[in-house]
């Protein structure tokens, strides 16, 4: 039995089709179109409450029957840092200045939880097939409460040494994030931005390296897959699975924002960066003017998820005048191949590619 066969037996999926979970941009509407066509749809939790969380997974199951994942953030809640945060003000000044802002102002740009034992306690009670993290792991208690419950574990590696720390850990898949993958990257073994941001090593390198490294656990490919070709060479790279996500924000059944999606009409393959600027954590996407004029990738941005608090005023005025200046425009590499079209067709469309493409090459 192939890798890919044995993914799709395990998960009970007729596609090795992940959809890639996009916090802010994505919510139950589109892990169901893609789960109810056969891959595996995603919902991502890091920014919702309890609540919402239980109102979206009803969502899902209520669309479909099919197996879903849930995703979470496992990063550690920063220190609060008032000199940090007021140094990182001062640097916005300028802008705030322009667009007739008080930079002293109180925002409300959302916060991003960790899993902790009350996120485990609802997983617990909801019981969805898989649950994927962030940025490492939560606590051996909390895996083992999950595993008791019948829940398979996703973990994300962007190294093969953290490929190698997961797989010590348990986990039911591995995804092999490469640095072109759109939006936060899954790094959790260092810290340090400017060296996170300059070593990050690209899908064609690092899949291989993760299907060698792990043995029998299964890879999911990610980063710069946005049709059939993409999840072919994943699949010839060991991969059991390929991890769409850019291809799915043009869809419409994506909640992606009015100029993200307009950004996204006229990427290009060398329009992106990985910057922190805009939450504190290094994250690929399509270059704004506060990444070409502050960064991309500066020491002065605050530790995440707090940076993004002091541009949620900047952001919010550029995006109501129709500009996306401080926005979070995140996007992988091969965001020019993405087709508006519904989520479910994008989703069979990436596997019937695939597929003849296997036909005539091999």
């Amino acid at each position: 039995m192939s890798k890919t066969q044995a993914f799709l037996e395990a998960h009970g999926l007729a596609l090795p089709i992940v959809q890639a979970p996009m916090a802010g941009s994505n919510g139950a509407t589109l892990a169901a179109a893609v789960s109810g066509a056969g891959g595996m749809g995603s919902l991502p939790c890091a920014m919702l409450s309890a609540e919402k969380i239980r109102e979206e997974i009803a969502a899902i199951r209520a669309a479909t029957g099919n197996p879903f994942n849930v995703n979470f953030f496992t990063h550690a809640e920063p220190v609060p840092d008032e000199s940090a945060q007021a140094r990182w003000r001062e640097s916005l000044r300028p802008y705030y200045e322009e667009m007739g802002l008080d930079p002293n102002a109180l925002s409300n740009a959302p916060g991003r939880r960790p899993f902790d034992a009350d996120a485990c306690t609802l997983m617990e009670e909801l019981r969805p097939p898989v649950v994927s993290f962030h940025f490492g792991l939560p606590d051996a208690d909390l895996l083992r409460r999950l595993r008791a419950v019948g829940i398979r574990i996703w973990g994300c590696a962007t190294t093969v040494a953290e490929a190698r720390w997961l797989a010590g850990r348990g986990v039911d898949a591995v995804i092999a994030q490469g640095a072109e993958a759109g939006g936060h990257r899954g790094i959790f073994l260092t810290d340090d931005p400017v060296r996170d941001a300059s070593s990050q090593v690209g899908t064609l390198a690092l899949v291989p390296q993760v299907v060698d490294a792990v043995g029998e656990i299964p890879v999911i490919a990610a980063g710069g897959i946005g049709d059939g070709r993409g999840v072919l060479a994943a699949m010839v790279l060991g991969a059991a699975a390929a991890q769409v996500g850019t291809a799915f924000l043009v869809t419409p059944e994506a909640a992606t924002s009015a100029v993200h999606r307009e950004a996204l009409k006229t990427a290009t393959d060398d329009g992106t960066a990985l910057t922190n600027l805009l939450s504190g954590r290094p994250a690929r996407g399509l270059i704004n003017r506060v990444m070409a004029e502050r960064g991309p990738i500066s020491r002065d941005a605050p530790a995440f998820p707090t940076a993004g608090s002091a541009l949620a005023p900047l952001k919010a005025r550029a995006e109501a005048e129709g500009r996306a200046d401080f926005s979070s425009i995140w996007s992988g590499q091969a965001a020019s191949l993405a087709v508006a079209e519904p989520a479910a067709d994008v989703t069979r469309r990436l596997w019937s590619e695939a597929e003849a493409l296997r036909g005539k090459f091999f």
